[in-house]
């Protein structure tokens, strides 16, 4: 009994015969709510209170007291102590005197609300009525979504004239009632293409400076060209993989070598666009120059069992190329979705060098966890293999064709890249459904018919017409259901506003991290400053899929008063005062760099007013400090 009422969680149908606490009286039996009059309907009636009270003890995988809810059948089994119903006599039921509260010592849910008399009188026509229980309701584990390849059936022929894209969404949009709007102009697209590619505004040539004459094979030229630029693409999406590898230039553990950088490795296989298949069993299965990505951090001092090197890498491995959160179930069985203990100590017994004992909330449970993979309908794992053995193992399981999560996960990830939201949220829970489920499929068989390449699937989502829609601010839909009307509007994020600093002021960073070749050295390249951890540049010591989109009080502070952009603003004016031009020719020069065209007349006037002329240094100054401000330089629209 007492290890019973220790046990972590929210237990309410514990599998208790009714003698287990004593046949109720007739006095306890005439306090208890009546069952409700009518007939009850399970997926109605009854469901309901076990999803929000039960179910995360006792089904899904999980039997506490041996006691399971999955089916009508588990419920009359009972559990390791017997029955916990009677059918047909719920004043007898064990079930009935523990959510009634009779004895005030034993009331279920140990945890959270009880049960109002409304349910208990639900609960008790329920048993009365025999458990009535519709054949297709069950609780038992789900069947993983999103998880085997499938190559969707599309109801509309693919034209190859087509983008495929917006083929499969046609009947989306019909199906909510949209007509697309045209697409936005050739500045626009520019601006999107260069940012989503490379990292940068485009060039300075003056306004218009990308234009397609009607030539409606221009934008899509253009970022294969933009594609091509390994360099700058290499150093625009290093930030990406940064976040998603715990990859810094900086930080807990690299001192004492604790941590392991990957950069080199990172950035030669980003610059030959290394297949991702192969990409991933590099990571998964390393030699010397990737293994920092499983290695993770060694921490000093006393932490926490569920951050041990081996657990981080099941967590890494799960979160990253599978978009399965494993942080808490590598404390106790998940709150908030179906993942098991076991199955995080699993998957880290691949990663660790001797057997693993299970240990829940830091206490040790005398269990012994064995290698096996998060889902082991993709493959088994040999457990007295050797580490090597078993890492190789691992990698060909994440990697091979029976598995369609992999190619799910980072397609989902790169349209949450350029449209601001995945077809899958959250997207490190892919076993929810997709809005467009056969775009999700299309769009990573795709990507295993090109043999992994990525920027195969990039072009493919830019040279888009859903790529070059209008864009639309998401907070607007916040309270709704979302439907797909185009891609969100955006901030920069850190890097990308640093760089488009650097491309209107010319003051860049002065030292790189590590030998590029390059000649301008970019913010993804260095170790952040005080302004890039305001704008939401992490310190990469946890996976990051996802930077916060909101701007933040912080934010406005650094970007009004921090030193950092005051600095670099200062000297940029030093630079541009030195220089002979007027100030009509400086205004332009800038409005064409920071924005991609010339000023209406009143920004002429409002600027001409703040430099004066010849140019003043403080008016440079507030003028630069204005530019960088507006929404049209900040955001991606």
């Amino acid at each position: 009994m007492n290890d019973l009422r220790g046990a972590t969680g929210i237990w309410l149908f514990l599998a208790f015969a009714p003698w287990a606490f004593g046949k109720m009286t007739p006095e306890q039996i005439q306090s208890l709510p009546p069952p409700a009059s009518r007939a009850v309907v399970f997926s109605q009636d009854i469901k309901p209170i076990f999803d929000a009270s039960c179910v995360r003890c006792h089904a899904r995988g999980r039997s506490k007291g041996g006691f399971q809810l999955d089916t009508r059948e588990t419920v009359l089994k009972g559990g390791d102590s017997g029955p916990a119903v009677v059918p047909g006599r719920s004043q007898d039921s064990a079930l009935i005197e523990l959510v009634a509260g009779v004895d005030p010592d034993e009331v279920m849910p140990k945890k959270g609300s009880r049960l109002t008399p409304e349910q208990i009188g639900l609960l008790r026509a329920w048993i009365d009525q025999r458990l009535p229980w519709e054949k297709d309701v069950t609780f038992a584990r789900k069947t993983p979504l999103n998880l085997l390849p499938h190559a969707p059936t599309i109801p509309v022929p693919l034209d190859p004239g087509v983008n495929p894209i917006d083929t499969i969404l046609l009947p989306y949009f019909r199906e909510h009632d949209f007509k697309p709007p045209p697409l936005v102009d050739d500045r626009m697209f520019a601006r999107r293409a260069y940012l989503n590619v490379i990292g940068l505004v485009p060039p300075t040539d003056g306004p218009g400076a990308f234009v397609t004459d009607g030539d409606p094979g221009m934008r899509a030229r253009l970022v294969r060209s933009l594609l091509a630029d390994n360099q700058r693409y290499v150093e625009h999406w290093l930030s990406f993989w940064n976040d998603l590898l715990r990859n810094d230039y900086r930080g807990a553990g690299y001192i004492d070598g604790g941590r392991k950088s990957i950069t080199d490795w990172l950035f030669s296989a980003l610059f030959s666009n290394l297949p991702y298949d192969q990409f991933v069993a590099q990571l998964i299965d390393p030699g010397p120059e990737s293994e920092g990505f499983t290695k993770g951090i060694v921490w000093r001092g006393v932490v926490n069992a569920s951050q041990s090197p081996p657990l981080q890498a099941a967590q890494n491995v799960s979160q990253v190329f599978m978009g399965v959160n494993l942080k808490c179930a590598s404390c106790h069985d998940s709150f908030i979705n179906d993942w098991r203990l076991s199955d995080a100590y699993n998957l880290a017994t691949v990663y660790s060098g001797g057997p693993l004992e299970l240990f829940q909330c830091d206490k040790p449970t005398g269990k012994t966890a064995q290698a096996r993979f998060i889902y082991p309908e993709l493959g088994e794992i040999d457990p007295d293999a050797n580490r090597p053995a078993r890492l190789e193992r691992l990698a060909k399981i994440i990697t091979g064709p029976k598995d369609g999560r992999l190619p799910r996960t980072i397609v989902n990830r790169l349209w949450a890249c350029f449209f601001g939201r995945g077809l899958v949220e959250p997207l490190d829970d892919m076993e929810q459904a997709a809005w467009d489920p056969d775009l999700l499929d299309w769009l990573a068989e795709d990507l295993v018919a090109s043999h992994y390449d990525l920027k195969h699937t990039i072009e493919m989502m830019l040279t888009s017409e859903a790529c070059q829609l209008p864009a639309v601010d998401l907070e607007d839909s916040a309270t709704k259901e979302f439907v797909f009307r185009g891609p969100a509007i955006r901030r920069l994020s850190a890097e990308e506003f640093r760089d488009a600093l650097g491309e209107l002021t010319g003051v860049w960073f002065r030292e790189a991290a590590f030998s590029s070749g390059a000649t301008e050295v970019r913010c993804g390249l260095v170790a952040a400053d005080p302004l890039a951890v305001a704008l939401g540049r992490p310190n990469r010591e946890q996976v990051v899929t996802c930077r916060a989109a909101t701007a933040t009080t912080l934010q406005a502070v650094e970007l009004t008063n921090g030193a950092t952009l005051a600095n670099l603003l200062e000297r940029a004016a030093f630079r541009f005062v030195e220089a002979p031009r007027s100030s009509q020719e400086l205004i332009y020069l800038l409005y064409e760099r920071a924005l991609g065209r010339v000023p209406t007349p009143a920004e002429k006037d409002i600027a001409m007013t703040l430099l004066s002329q010849p140019p003043r240094r403080e008016g440079v100054e507030d003028l630069l400090w204005a530019m960088a401000m507006l929404p049209e330089f900040q955001l991606i629209y």
